[in-house]
């Protein structure tokens, strides 16, 4: 069971093997192919630093804490009608990001996100929503 964030849902879903450090590549990998591999693994939705957040350079500074990571975890639960506590298989917040998210939304939900600047997100929700699921990472 992995133990995710709010806005990390999305994360995941745009992730291309980019991240913070290697450290936080290689868990981030780990968890983005076993999800891929395995749907149904079941996740715990937190409040706060999760198993990613858990990886995150020490040398850089910390948004982990941050409100607007706070606002954003919200946010996005909202958005796929998910709560913190909740645990649920990937497979499900796949049909949920199917169900509730547009490409488009990456825009309000993610507007102060560095990473959205690439618009790997938005392919991420597009592949979701045409049922390709999450990309291979090599």
């Amino acid at each position: 069971m992995f133990q995710l964030r709010g806005h990390h849902l999305l994360c995941l879903v745009g992730y291309r093997g980019m991240g913070y450090s290697n450290e936080y590549v290689s868990n981030m990998t780990h968890v983005h192919q076993t999800l891929r591999s395995y749907p149904d693994t079941p996740l715990l939705l937190v409040s706060g630093p999760d198993d990613l957040c858990a990886k995150f350079p020490p040398s850089q500074p910390r948004h982990c804490e941050d409100d607007h990571i706070f606002q954003r975890d919200t946010a996005v639960l909202e958005q796929l009608h998910l709560r913190i506590g909740q645990q649920i298989p990937w497979r499900t917040v796949e049909d949920r990001i199917r169900h509730h998210v547009v490409p488009h939304d990456i825009h309000s939900l993610c507007s102060t996100c560095f990473w959205r600047a690439y618009g790997v997100c938005e392919e991420g929700i597009q592949d979701i929503r045409t049922g390709r699921g999450l990309r291979h990472i090599p």
